[in-house]
């Protein structure tokens, strides 16, 4: 394996008072660098596991990960991460919650206000940078945690379940937003979520994951040209994919079909 995100036989377990539990078993995968991959699979099947594995938030049990051919050893340089939950702070203003990023990293907020703003204001936000959090939609507040992901630019992006929160329209616009996002940047995704549709409309190669332990099941390539429309997801080609991963859930007794 030679790509920028490199998982190779990566395991997890996990120490209980009624035995270990093994959260992920054997996990190996190969992004290429500017690369949109999205990860399915039932709940617990140990995807967000994965996520804090690759952001350095938990360590392995087995095997390695290594990004830009460096072994992982604590939170990589150059990432970014959006949580299920945006984790704003409610007693800062949306600008200084986008802004928090900088701090962490150690560069100048006033550098990178521009650039704060700038990302309010593709988003949506512009005019919201001095509310607070407890002021705005579910939505609005889940754009503010995206642009604060994105501020220092980070080649490498992690998205867990960023959008099931929201309502369809709102997740529409933002999975349009985000593919813009990624054109333009050339960026790196890593993207876990619960609907197929999603996947298939966002990704270059959907990760199927099963349960009991968390396990790769299988990789599909989706070869559907961009940019990609919304409408993309009436045509018989992105039914196919769509029908074929549903079927794949259905023969590990993952989904039920009528």
């Amino acid at each position: 394996m030679t790509g920028y995100l490199t998982l190779d036989r990566v395991g997890k377990v996990y120490p209980s008072p009624h035995g270990a539990v093994t959260a992920l078993e054997n996990v190996s995968l190969d992004l290429r660098e500017g690369a949109f991959v999205s990860i399915v699979g039932p709940s617990g099947c140990g995807k967000s596991t994965l996520l804090k594995c690759i952001a350095g938030l938990e360590d392995v049990s087995s095997g390695t990960i290594s990004v830009g051919g460096r072994a992982l050893q604590g939170p990589p340089d150059g990432l970014g991460v959006v949580f299920q939950r945006d984790v704003l702070l409610d007693w800062r203003t949306i600008l200084d919650n986008v802004l928090i990023t900088a701090e962490f990293q150690h560069k100048s907020r006033e550098d990178l206000k521009g650039r704060a703003k700038q990302l309010l204001e593709r988003f949506g936000l512009g005019g919201f940078e001095n509310r607070h959090p407890w002021e705005l939609s579910g939505g609005m507040r889940q754009r503010a945690s995206i642009c604060r992901a994105l501020l220092c630019d980070p080649a490498l992006l992690l998205m867990d379940e960023p959008f099931g929160a929201l309502d369809a329209m709102t997740r529409d616009d933002l999975n349009v937003e985000l593919t813009r996002i990624w054109h333009g940047t050339g960026k790196t995704v890593l993207f876990i979520t619960h609907s197929i549709a999603e996947a298939v409309y966002l990704s270059d190669r959907v990760v199927m994951m099963s349960r009991n332990p968390g396990r790769v099941v299988e990789v599909i390539d989706i070869d559907l040209p961009r940019p990609r429309p919304l409408s993309i997801r009436e045509t018989p080609e992105f039914g196919r994919y769509a029908q074929h991963i549903r079927h794949l859930f259905a023969s590990l007794g993952i989904l039920k079909e009528g």
